[in-house]
């Protein structure tokens, strides 16, 4: 064997193995002695080039195969292509062995098949070679493959930091956010409890102004029964001193049928003031119960008398603060009508709104012809209020209507009137609360009905129905 092979290994096997293998890396021990043997083995290669030596290059090149194939074979299970490159030296030193073996122990059989042993040593070179660049092939598609997935990990772990840094910028927004929120929350409570608390006070105000209208309208009406009370106790009063004059005269001139008469007159004037007081004295119960805060307790109540009552409550009311306020007053009683279970401040309450709100629609409507100038002789303020038993989807029911030929309502008006705090009154004279508690004492209170019919320019009709 001639130094050339020794040489080539030497040159190009083994650091083909140590870069294929990556030796430095994996095997830093063996890549040492790779370093080593090659080292060691360019010097033996001299010594046989310089000193003519036939047993030098056999065992430099063996040794030198074994030394390549061993780092192969740790490595077999670990780098793709290790296994292939060590079936490419394996056969090469093996073929090369027989050759070797052949040559100097049966000289004559290898003369005679020398030209197949240079094909067989030919053959496994090539084959060693092309062993060589599949398996380098082999590992460029892996390192591209490898590469490409580092890539691809790097990019994944690149858009993990990214979502991971938005996850962050999200949950300080969602932070903030929440804390707005809360804080936000926090104002919108205490601004509910304070419109809660200005609720009730309007609501308060509301009723304080409804009772102010019917202390006048008290005050008015309890002053005709007082005037008769007056007016009739100065008349008993000369009655009285007639009846002692007459007493006086002797018997036989006194004029008994005077007498008679003058007694007549007192019991009937004592009658009427009997009948004036407890006239004064309902009206101021009356007035009693209606200030009194309700107790939410039913009580068998004569609709008939209380629609009449608050209707001239109201009429008066009015008229003490507009003395040129005149209308006429209708009403249409059921004369059958049974009493029914209510409470009676809250439906007075109901109706001194409705009747209230009657009297302004005429009021609103006759004002505003004048101040146009316009004489309407055939107009005149009328407010009617009328009772009867009607049926219902719960059975019988009692329903009260009151009605006023005054301006009348839109449909944009009607759809919104029972809410809360809506008005068309002026400012400083509603506070948008009646009609909407008039409704609730109705419907939640009484589980009746509150409807209205209206056209704009002619009337409205206020349609009350509880069930009985």
């Amino acid at each position: 064997m001639e130094f050339f092979l020794p040489f080539s290994v030497a040159l190009f096997l083994i650091p083909f193995v140590q870069k294929f293998l990556q030796t430095a890396e994996r095997l830093p021990l063996w890549d040492q002695r790779l370093k080593i043997g090659r080292i060691a083995a360019f010097v033996l290669v001299g010594i046989e080039v310089l000193v003519p030596k036939d047993n030098i290059a056999p065992p430099v090149f063996f040794s030198l195969l074994l030394l390549a194939a061993i780092p192969a074979f740790l490595l077999k299970d670990e780098v793709n292509g290790a296994r292939l490159l060590l079936w490419m030296i394996v056969p090469f030193g093996f073929v090369f062995l027989i050759d070797n073996l052949a040559e100097y122990w049966m000289p004559q059989f290898y003369k005679k098949e020398e030209n197949y042993f240079e094909l067989a040593k030919s053959s496994v070179t090539i084959a060693g070679f092309v062993a060589a660049i599949m398996a380098r092939n082999q590992q460029k598609t892996l390192n591209k493959v490898l590469e490409e997935e580092r890539k691809k990990r790097e990019l994944e772990e690149e858009a993990n930091r990214i979502l991971e840094a938005k996850k962050l910028d999200l949950e300080s927004q969602v932070a903030i956010r929440t804390a707005e929120l809360l804080h936000q929350k926090e104002e919108l409570q205490r601004a509910l409890e304070h419109l809660k608390a200005t609720q009730a006070q309007l609501i308060q105000s509301e009723k304080l102004a409804s009772l102010g209208e019917l202390t006048a309208g008290i005050a008015h009406e309890i002053q005709n029964p007082l005037n008769f009370v007056n007016n009739f106790s100065e008349v008993s009063e000369e009655l009285v001193e007639e009846l002692k004059q007459e007493r006086e005269v002797r018997s036989e001139k006194r004029d008994e049928n005077l007498i008679n008469e003058l007694l007549s007159d007192l019991t009937q004037n004592l009658q009427k003031i009997n009948h004036h007081g407890k006239r004064a004295s309902s009206i101021v119960t009356g007035m009693l119960q209606h200030s009194r805060a309700s107790t939410g307790e039913r009580e068998l109540t004569d609709v008939n008398v209380l629609a009449d009552e608050y209707l001239r409550l109201s009429y008066h009311g009015l008229r003490a603060k507009d003395k040129s306020f005149n209308a006429t007053l209708v009403t249409d009683f059921d004369p059958n009508l049974p009493k029914i279970e209510v409470v009676p401040q809250d439906i007075g309450r109901v109706l001194l709104n409705l009747i209230n709100n009657a009297f302004y629609a005429v009021n609103e409507r006759y004002s505003k012809s004048q101040r146009l100038g316009i004489s309407d002789n055939s107009y005149q303020p009328k407010v009617t209020v009328m009772t009867k038993i009607v049926a219902s989807p719960s059975g019988a029911a009692v329903e009260i209507r009151v009605i006023d030929n005054g301006i009348g309502m839109s449909e944009e008006v009607k759809a919104k009137m029972f809410q809360p705090f809506f008005t068309t009154k002026p400012t400083g004279q509603g506070t948008g609360l009646g009609l909407s508690l008039a409704y609730d004492i109705v419907t939640k209170g009484h589980g009746g009905t509150l409807e209205v019919e209206s056209m704009e320019g002619d009337g409205a009709e206020f349609i009350i129905k509880l069930p009985f």
